[in-house]
């Protein structure tokens, strides 16, 4: 029997690219998201990709996953977003909660649907963010609740490293993506100045002196069907072109 990945928020900007690479590696995927008509294009567009609907946000999706889920599991991947902004002064403190709610409890029902699937060698992959690492108050939603992420993928890597199930957290900074390159020109519009000028800020932050794309994350997520990962247990792997300028 094949080993199956799932990936929840598989229709995203990052999720949809770690959907199709994981298939390219000769894996069948689980494709999980809200939206069916997304999910729908998704599988016409690539073979090899079964569907389910169901909000990770929602306890119910616990049991969508485990009944959609009958043989063993390689890696799991949560890639959902957060439906997040405002500054430490202006997020609504409600909207907190809601980030938790999808990344913290969306990684604990997402654990739980699948352990029974689990095997030594699979891996449990989370992305977070360069917020969570180094804060920034005009972003409060996701440094908050990313560092969050850190501190429970840890806590995973200690209940499933002693099984041989490994723990991985992404993070990466600023992503060449549609969605942040809306919420650029938002920016440059509202600075009167042009696109490209307030795309090079971002550059700028990274040492290298460009973003990473979608797929050279998704990429980062193939690396980990190797076995020598294992040695990557329950760290965290920078994805973000040289922004981080912190020591972890």
């Amino acid at each position: 029997m094949s080993e199956l990945c799932v990936v929840v928020g598989a229709t995203g900007a990052v999720g949809r690219p770690v959907t199709e690479r994981l298939v390219s590696r000769g894996l069948p995927v689980l494709a999980v998201a809200r939206s069916a008509d997304a999910l729908a294009t998704l599988a016409a567009d690539v073979p090899g990709v079964r569907t389910l609907v169901t909000d990770i946000a929602h306890d119910a999706a616990e049991q969508a996953i485990r009944d959609a889920v009958d043989e063993p599991v390689r890696m799991v991947v949560l890639a959902a977003g957060l439906p997040i902004a405002g500054s430490v002064q202006t997020v609504a403190p409600g909207d907190l909660a809601v980030g938790a709610n999808i990344k913290l409890g969306g990684l604990l029902r997402l654990v739980r649907a699948v352990d029974a699937r689990l095997e030594p060698g699979s891996r449990i992959v989370m992305f977070a963010g360069t917020l969570g690492l180094e804060p920034k108050p005009s972003s409060a939603g996701p440094g908050a609740i990313n560092a969050a992420v850190l501190n429970l993928m840890r806590q995973l890597g200690d209940v499933y490293g002693p099984r041989g199930i490994t723990t991985h957290t992404l993070v990466p900074g600023p992503t060449d993506s549609p969605r942040l390159r809306a919420i650029v020109e938002q920016a440059a519009q509202e600075r009167g100045v042009p696109f490209e000028e307030q795309w090079a800020s971002y550059a700028a932050h990274t040492s290298l002196g460009r973003l990473p794309t979608v797929d050279q994350l998704a990429w980062a997520v193939t690396l980990l069907l190797d076995r020598e990962a294992d040695v990557m247990h329950g760290g965290v792997l920078h994805l973000d072109a040289g922004g981080l300028r912190g020591i972890s």
